[in-house]
């Protein structure tokens, strides 16, 4: 697609993972006008990423018919703990960063001023101001793929808390004497319910002498754990029964997590999205919604929406778009 001529008026939103790097290009009103993936190749340490993600981001721009100089900002998501502020990425396990200027490096390459916020964060944005059409102010993001985060819209704007890490809900623990969590302690959301909990648990019950058929899927030399998500639902289709008891239970999780966060931030909506909600939202969103209601306070949930993103891999570009216009015209207001 041909994108319209702007002067420097295009926005770019980027979508950093521990394994894909996803950009997109947006009009100043949000229109997406194209986009590049590159595989993030993290293992090839800090300065090499920074160059896979400018290059991504320069595909997207020619894909477009634009150049950098037409680009007003750019906002990209970062897995982990972010300061916005500095524009570093404090700690990526995924990434194996820490205190990583990714803003400083971004802006050298590519001479685009950067925005940068964690990735769930991000991606609530997206689905508040493209999905929802900031139709609803009170918003709770639950994002659920090789680890599990969160982003909480509260009164329209994105909370961030004291120490700018509100949204870490992955690291809500649900069972005290669950499964090792990688941030150190035991029974996290995310050690119960994401992609990685889900394999880990298959993997065990197959060593334990239990049958699936997602060891058929298996090329040789290849473990349960390094399936995807849309192997799931093959087998789910398949009528594996392991699979389906495992995905009922980190369905369960996930609802007693909805629960939990519904009790506390009383939001309007909350929204499911991630690889795994992708994958498997017909088989999980039932199960995750029963249980919520179960699980919260009599009133809590009356009213309130709980729903899967229809955005998808979309969310993080979209909303990095949009924390890039926010920021910019914060600049403009306040220079």
């Amino acid at each position: 697609m041909k994108a319209e001529t702007f002067n420097r008026e295009v926005i770019v939103g980027v979508d950093l993972g521990g394994t894909k790097i996803l950009a997109g290009i947006f009009t100043p009103q949000l229109r997406f006008l194209q986009s590049s993936k590159l595989n993030t190749k993290s293992e090839r340490g800090f300065d090499a990423v920074v160059q896979r993600i400018a290059r991504c981001v320069l595909d997207a721009l020619d894909a477009a018919d634009l150049t950098p100089n037409q680009v007003c900002a750019l906002g990209i998501g970062a897995p982990g703990a972010v300061n916005p502020r500095k524009g570093e990425v404090i700690f990526a396990p995924n990434l194996a960063w820490e205190n990583a200027p990714l803003q400083k490096e971004l802006e050298r390459l590519l001479g685009i001023p950067v925005f940068v916020e964690n990735d769930c964060n991000v991606s609530a944005l997206g689905i508040y101001e493209v999905e929802l059409q900031r139709k609803h102010q009170n918003i709770l993001g639950i994002f659920i793929g090789t680890g599990i985060g969160g982003g909480i819209i509260l009164d329209g704007k994105l909370f961030s808390g004291f120490n700018r890490t509100a949204g870490e809900i992955g690291h809500m623990v649900i069972d005290a004497t669950g499964p090792k969590c990688r941030c150190g302690r035991s029974g996290c959301f995310e050690a119960l319910a994401s992609r990685t909990a889900i394999f880990r648990e298959l993997a065990l019950r197959v060593a334990e002498g239990e049958k699936t058929l997602l060891t058929e899927l298996l090329q040789p030399g290849e473990l349960i754990t390094h399936l995807k998500s849309g192997d799931l639902r093959k087998a789910l289709r398949l009528g594996d029964k392991l699979t389906e008891r495992v995905i009922k239970k980190s369905a369960e999780y996930t609802g007693i997590a909805v629960a939990n966060l519904a009790n506390i931030l009383g939001p309007e909506v909350v929204v499911l999205g991630g690889g795994v909600m992708d994958a498997l939202e017909n088989e999980m969103m039932p199960i995750i919604v029963e249980i919520a209601q179960k699980y919260a306070m009599p009133g809590v949930l009356k009213g309130v929406q709980i729903i899967a993103s229809s955005l998808g891999d979309q969310a993080g570009i979209n909303g990095a778009a949009v924390l890039g216009r926010q920021r910019t015209k914060e600049k403009l207001m306040n220079p």
